[in-house]
């Protein structure tokens, strides 16, 4: 038998069920006008009582046996069930699509009623299999996200197109139904309207392309640490949706930017660094100019009580002294053959200090370099990384190294430029006083 005899079958039942019914009231005397307003009210409380006990039925199936169960499992892909309300969206559309079967044949004597609430009706189950469908969508994307390989993809942004689709896919249907025309008419006149369309939905669309870019190029995922100075961006991504992405500042503030923002626009990403486990350090200490100089001997021995510094000391002397011996240098000018200078010798215990650190990486680069002199002296630049990329660890390692540099830069009779203080000007004019007062007293 097919599904139509079916449904006849069963259409012809209700109708006599109906007609029985509007005899009975009929035969007590009442009106044939009032007697189907009876017989339908009649039939709706009946109706409503069927769909109640359908109702406690599944609630109990669902609610009592199925929960219970998912719940005992060991597996998580049906806990997403119930987080997604999986089975509440099921009951209800089983109910809806009963009480289409059931409603409209309750009203029989009202056919122009009875027409726009079959339009009705049809509207509800659309609505229902989109919220059913829907649930099972983010039942899927959260499964997937305890996948290693979906974990940082931007799955939010591939549900938002899969739930425009189906919009797209409800409101032709659902038009189709209030106007009585095909869908395919409601499309075609749709493509006469694809400016505006494209118009209206242009974030939307480049949202969507940004995020395929994404996906594809991997220059992003959920969860890495991104720059962007023109935003207020710095700080980590929480989650990549279709029109936006969000960002979590390290002052804990929210930042969202457009999804299309990560191609139209530069941004940096730290995930490299942290995924080498190393991060650079970058800093100069500025050294005043007048302070470097040739070491005298003595000085140089000095030096050599320094235990880091010793085997650089004794082979860079050994090199000086055959040089200066073969060239036969006239060392009474300092400024002939090769000679140690301060600042070079300060720049080789940096490097070896460095070396020796052990939260210093070593298989990294790693120099001590001069960059130009200006107007703030001679730049020593430190480059190289810390052994870890932990932020704390980061700034603990580069405070104690620069610590310890500025406190050892004495030793090698240097200074660290700074510009004059108002205690230097106080000083340089109490010392002008000073020879003011010894002068007048010469002369009196």
């Amino acid at each position: 038998m097919e599904k139509t005899d079916i449904i006849n079958i069963a259409a012809q039942q209700t109708s006599a069920l109906y007609d029985w019914t509007f005899n009975v009231i009929q035969n007590a005397g009442v009106s044939d006008k009032l007697a189907h307003i009876v017989t339908s009210a009649s039939l709706l409380v009946v109706a409503f009582g069927i769909l109640y006990i359908v109702n406690f039925i599944i609630s109990a199936i669902f609610n009592s046996v199925l929960t219970k169960i998912i719940k005992k499992t060991k597996t998580n892909w049906d806990d997403f069930l119930l987080k997604n309300k999986v089975l509440n969206k099921l009951s209800l559309l089983i109910l809806v699509i009963i009480a289409q079967q059931m409603i409209p044949f309750i009203f029989v004597g009202f056919p122009n009623f009875t027409t726009g609430l079959n339009k009705f009706l049809n509207i509800v189950v659309i609505l229902s299999v989109y919220a059913f469908i829907n649930s099972l969508l983010k039942t899927g994307r959260d499964i997937l996200r305890t996948s290693k390989a979906f974990v940082d993809k931007p799955l939010d942004s591939y549900l938002q197109v899969v739930q425009i689709f189906l919009i797209f896919v409800i409101g032709t249907l659902i038009v189709s139904i209030l106007t009585g025309n095909s869908p395919w008419s409601f499309l075609v006149s749709l493509g006469a309207a694809s400016a505006i369309l494209m118009l209206v939905f242009k974030d939307t669309i480049l949202g969507f392309v940004a995020s395929i870019q994404v996906s594809a190029n991997d220059s992003v995922r959920v969860g890495d640490w991104i720059e962007m100075s023109k935003y207020g961006v710095d700080g980590d991504i929480l989650e990549i949706n279709l029109n936006n992405v969000k960002i979590q500042n390290f002052d804990k503030t929210i930042v969202t930017i457009p999804t299309y923002t990560l191609l139209s626009d530069s941004f940096k990403n730290y995930r490299g660094m942290q995924d080498s486990g190393g991060r650079r350090i970058k800093r100069s200490i500025h050294i005043k100019i007048s302070t470097i100089r040739y070491l005298t001997e003595q000085e140089i021995d000095e030096l050599k009580k320094i235990k880091l510094l010793l085997p650089y000391i004794d082979k860079r002397q050994k090199e000086i002294d055959e040089y200066n011996s073969q060239e036969q240098v006239d060392s009474s000018v300092l400024v002939n053959g090769r000679r140690m200078t301060n600042v070079g010798l300060f720049r080789a215990y940096i490097l070896a200090y460095a070396k020796h650190n052990p939260n210093i990486h070593q298989a990294m680069t790693l120099m001590v370099r001069q960059l130009d002199p200006k107007e703030h002296g001679l730049p020593l630049e430190l480059y190289m990384f810390t052994n870890g990329t932990n932020w704390g660890f980061f700034e603990d390692v580069m405070s104690d190294l620069f610590d310890h540099l500025f406190a050892a830069i004495k030793y090698f009779h240097l200074e660290v430029f700074e510009l004059p203080a108002s205690d230097d000007l106080r000083h340089l004019l109490a010392e002008g006083n000073l020879i003011s007062a010894g002068q007048r007293s010469a002369d009196n």
